[in-house]
């Protein structure tokens, strides 16, 4: 027998060791020093960064302010990797400005056309700009004559500059650029796991060659946006092609969360209307790239070591 006073104890007690389970078992140990998430967009007021006019939808703001609290909740990013969004064009101001007010502690990737002077890529080197993007994918671009021209225009400039080439882009596209990719004297970073499909396996169609690229040469992954290949809870099919990729060469692995989670134009919305982003648990991406990367050395140097070297963080 017990008295009221001792059960009241001990149910405060299990329910108190309860709750510290919970969110043991919830939440990944701490995310090493140096931490970066590699894919991020800064969207600002459209009254200061007007959109292009042939852009594919019209995102909210998402503010540095934001990104900063992003960063508390992950609890250890301490770097970000800013991308410029396709629907600002080849306008990089809202990159660079946030760039400015974020310091040492990021990194940018900007969008310039094929014939940009030397002197404006001098310009955004010096302001941080680590390389520039081919968003084929938002573009409907599914040409791999048109991805060709872009790299081996691209990559002779660059080579001299320490730029690399980012590209979004379909794994069928990856699969007929992969010679052209090879032959490139500098890196190529394919976003969102080369855009595959999770239910489509280690099998479908251009992941082999993605594989091969990694393993080969100069090709980086961003194992990133899991929510956009997966319609599972979790993520779970998203495991095998994580595990392939880092299996392959963990070297050129990247991590990112993709916030602020840009979402697909609803249909029968003009172009004006605003499309709201994704509502995604950020936290529970940590919690996923944890699972597909067991190993705590490995997963050090995915968001430490791999983005410190490919970036040039200090």
């Amino acid at each position: 027998m017990i008295t009221r006073r001792e059960f009241a104890l001990l149910a405060g007690s299990s329910a108190a060791m309860l709750a510290i389970g919970r969110a043991h078992a919830a939440a990944p140990s701490a995310l090493p020093a140096g931490t970066t998430d590699c894919h991020n967009h800064i969207v600002g007021p459209q009254s200061k960064y007007p959109m292009a006019a042939n852009r594919t939808y019209t995102p909210p703001e998402a503010s540095v302010a934001r990104l900063r609290a992003l960063r508390a909740e992950l609890g250890g990013v301490q770097r970000n990797v800013l991308v410029q969004p396709s629907f600002y064009g080849f306008d990089n101001s809202c990159l660079i400005d946030a760039m400015a007010q974020l310091g040492n502690s990021v990194r940018g990737i900007a969008v310039v056309p094929l014939d940009v002077p030397d002197a404006e890529l001098k310009r955004l080197t010096g302001l941080g700009v680590m390389g520039v993007r081919l968003n084929l994918a938002t573009a409907g671009i599914r040409d791999p004559k048109a991805a060709e021209e872009a790299l081996n225009t691209f990559a002779p400039r660059f080579v001299r500059l320490g730029w690399h080439i980012q590209v979004n882009t379909e794994l069928p596209i990856i699969e007929a650029i992969a010679p052209t990719v090879a032959a490139l004297k500098v890196p190529v970073v394919f976003d969102h796991f080369g855009e595959a499909v999770a239910a489509g396996g280690v099998n479908q169609k251009g992941f082999g060659a993605l594989v091969e690229l990694v393993r080969a040469g100069n090709t980086y992954v961003k194992l990133s946006a899991p929510y956009n290949l997966s319609k599972l809870p979790s993520y779970p099919d998203v495991v095998p092609l994580a595990r392939a990729l880092i299996a392959a060469r963990a070297g050129h692995m990247l991590w990112g969360t993709n916030w602020p989670h840009p979402g697909n134009r609803i249909a029968g919305r003009s172009i004006g209307q605003i499309t709201p982003y994704q509502k995604i648990d950020n936290p529970g991406l940590v919690k996923a790239f944890y699972e597909w990367c067991p190993d705590a050395g490995m997963r050090k140097m995915i968001l430490v070591d791999n983005p410190a070297k490919l970036y040039r963080f200090a």
